[in-house]
């Protein structure tokens, strides 16, 4: 079956990444629409994606807040019946596509991710299949072998995704701007509401993750903060299996008690600050509990 795509790629003074990214994706994608949402860069992006890539769509965002705002906001605008997300940090190899496109016609396939070739210090580490389960009340994922095609989420720095099912679900929730747990918050609800999801690892692309905006703006120990964070929104946001809520109300005090004993104020800062989104946490319970419909326990997740 054809499908209509659309590219969606959301920047944040990402100007030298795109120079150098940016060929590869319109290599690979032919005529499709790609469409570039500005995260209110400081530099020169935007007047270099005019002056170099005038056939690219620019979506310019008038504040900073973060990776998905700038995806929601690219989905919305997007013709194509699948939208692509890629990070400026993210080369595709040109025949990627293809092979990411063939699980869409099941109908209940959501999203499919790609196989990231990792450059992380040098060092290339193969990524894009995920693994979670329920430990104690917490929610624990890894990365999984790339063997199989089973996987607990989607990557939204490299993955396709349905858009009519996106909209369904309410896309990314914003709660976890600037970065982290969106994607996997999103790909949860995805599979508590009966959506598949496939790891394609004959689509293949390249990330260089020490070059994108979140290692160039944030500190090591800013970008711990805000991911102890998001792991209690989300937990806290989808969790509904009275046995699990029961161990991770057990094992928090455990836990931050844990991270107080080994110096870890960044679990201690996160756990406290997750308090201020109690309000957002509660609407969004309520409006994602009409669409689940699967156990905590029964989610696919490895």
């Amino acid at each position: 079956m054809h499908y209509k795509v659309s590219i969606i790629i959301p920047n944040r003074n990402g100007a030298e990444l795109l120079q150098k990214n940016l060929p590869f994706v319109l290599a690979a994608v032919g005529g499709s629409e790609i469409i570039v949402v500005d995260d209110a860069s400081t530099d020169a992006s935007v007047d270099f994606l005019v002056k170099k890539f005038p056939t690219v769509k620019i979506i310019k965002k008038t504040h900073n807040d973060g990776f998905a705002s700038s995806v929601n906001m690219g989905v919305r605008e997007a013709v194509g019946e699948i939208v692509v997300l890629l990070n400026t940090d993210v080369r595709p190899e040109k025949d990627f596509l293809t092979p990411l496109l063939k699980h869409f016609d099941t109908p209940s396939v959501f999203a499919v991710g790609c196989i990231e070739n990792s450059i992380e210090e040098k060092i290339t580490v193969f990524r894009g299949r995920g693994e979670a389960k329920w430990e104690k009340g917490f929610f624990i994922h890894s990365r999984g072998k790339v063997d199989t095609t089973i996987t607990a989420w989607v990557s939204g720095g490299s993955g396709a995704f349905r858009k009519s099912i996106w909209e369904k679900l309410g896309g990314m929730d914003e709660i976890f701007s600037p970065f982290y747990w969106e994607d996997i918050d999103l790909s949860y609800r995805a599979l508590k509401s009966g959506y598949g999801l496939v790891f394609e690892p004959k689509s293949v692309v390249t990330h260089e993750h020490a070059k994108g905006a979140i290692k160039q703006g944030y500190s090591s120990l800013q970008v711990n903060i805000i991911a102890y964070r998001n792991q209690f929104l989300f937990i806290w946001k989808n969790l509904s299996n009275v046995h699990l809520w029961l161990a991770h109300l057990i094992w928090t005090p455990i836990r931050i008690v844990q991270a107080i004993i080994r110096r870890d104020a960044a679990m201690v800062v996160g756990f406290v600050w997750a308090f201020v989104y109690i309000p957002h946490v509660l609407v969004s319970r309520i409006r994602y509990c009409q669409i689940c419909r699967i156990d905590d326990l029964s989610v696919p997740l490895q």
